[in-house]
């Protein structure tokens, strides 16, 4: 019923046809957003994500995208499998590469079979379905796995009919209850977080310094050269090596600022750190910050309080942190479950890893209830 075309390139299907499939819900999703990790070789030729776009077509009409890549290892996906590979490679096989669905170094869940607004409910599904047999396929032949990460509840439910395994993992995301303002938020909490918070932010202004927010076009060239500077501090402390060049950074304030939130640290008039968050339609999503002098509690302040506060001042509903985050909760943000959703190709080693999902979201579960019966940072309702 329905065809599929593999493209090396984003613009070989084009912007209005991505886009009118990606809607506008999730701005990593876009074209705008993917074409730009293209342009600016953060992915392709010399990296190990390989673009390999799919669009599913019917009756010459493309219905439905996907952003899938060639995988040659596991970094910068968030969902990690490195476990699996290393028990795959001692059992003889060849794990790279493999298949991967998700948008590179953005660990945001949405849909990752985008399907055209016009299409019907029970036509999703079918072409999602149909979408699973062709990437079992594709996997079969060519590749150990394939592996979509970050996908929703209901793409993972409708795989499982066709061998996909599903893995639950959790995030840390705030939630805005109709707050009038900051100080409404913090009323919500108990009293010691509520006074923790309080003594982090009195820190900061005591210090003497100044928060700057921007977004948009108020974004200059010389605050992206100072938020790349950031970023790649960072990634140089954390990880060696950054997954996102400047000229990636050059053409989101190009063609993406409209996206963009910026807020910077500022002392004695020189910028000493900064955070930038992505705007999109209900949700503010932090992703990269860095600073070159160490000032305790400044990374939660332009991270998440500041965060919250314009997300409060904006009417949004949610912020979301991005990867890991224990040290989140007494700060307001919540476990969430995210979901992933994994075919491998060799039957026994299936089995294994179907095993060791069964436990591992056992382990998540108990986690998540743990932290909101006995470590909410809020206040406890009174049952009757």
């Amino acid at each position: 019923m329905y065809s599929f075309l593999s493209y090396k390139n984003i613009s070989s299907i084009g912007k209005k046809a991505w886009n009118k499939c990606a809607k506008n819900d999730n701005p990593f999703l876009s074209y705008t957003f993917l074409k730009n990790l293209e342009d600016s070789n953060s992915i392709g030729p010399g990296t190990s994500w390989l673009p390999n776009y799919i669009s599913i077509i019917d009756k010459n009409t493309i219905v439905a995208v996907c952003p899938l890549y060639i995988k040659l290892d596991s970094q910068g996906e968030y969902i990690f499998d490195h476990s699996w590979a290393n028990a795959y490679s001692n059992a003889g096989g060849q794990y790279y590469p493999k298949i991967q669905l998700s948008v590179p170094f953005t660990p945001v869940a949405g849909n990752r079979i985008l399907i055209n607004s016009n299409i019907k409910l029970s036509e999703s599904n079918n072409i999602i379905e149909s979408f699973a047999e062709y990437l079992k396929e594709l996997t079969d032949s060519n590749f150990s796995s394939a592996h979509i990460t970050f996908c929703s509840y209901k793409e993972c439910k409708l795989l499982e009919n066709k061998n996909f395994l599903t893995r639950t993992g959790e995030q840390f995301h705030w939630k805005n209850n109709k707050y009038n303002d900051f100080d409404d938020f913090l009323n919500s909490l108990n009293s010691r977080k509520r006074k923790a918070i309080a003594k982090e932010r009195r820190h900061i202004n005591n210090q003497n310094i100044k928060i700057i927010t921007k977004s948009g076009f108020d974004i200059t060239n010389s605050d992206w050269e100072s938020m790349y500077d950031f970023y790649n501090n960072t990634t140089d402390k954390k990880w060696g090596r950054a997954y996102l060049n400047k000229k990636f950074f050059r053409l989101l304030a190009k063609n993406f600022s409209e996206n963009i939130l910026i807020i910077f640290a500022e002392e004695h008039n020189t910028l000493i750190a900064g955070a930038m968050h992505v705007i999109g339609k209900d949700t503010l999503y932090g992703r990269y910050w860095g600073a070159n002098k160490d000032i305790n509690y400044l990374h939660f302040e332009l991270c998440y309080y500041q965060a919250i506060d314009w997300a409060i001042q904006n009417n949004y509903d949610f912020v979301e942190g991005g990867a890991q985050g224990p040290h989140k909760i007494q700060r307001g943000y919540l476990p969430e479950k995210i979901y992933s959703s994994h075919y491998i190709a060799d039957v026994n080693f299936r089995k294994v890893v179907e095993n060791f999902l069964l436990e591992e979201v056992k382990i998540i579960d108990n986690d998540i209830n743990l932290i909101k019966d006995k470590y909410t940072p809020f206040k406890k309702k009174i049952r009757f």
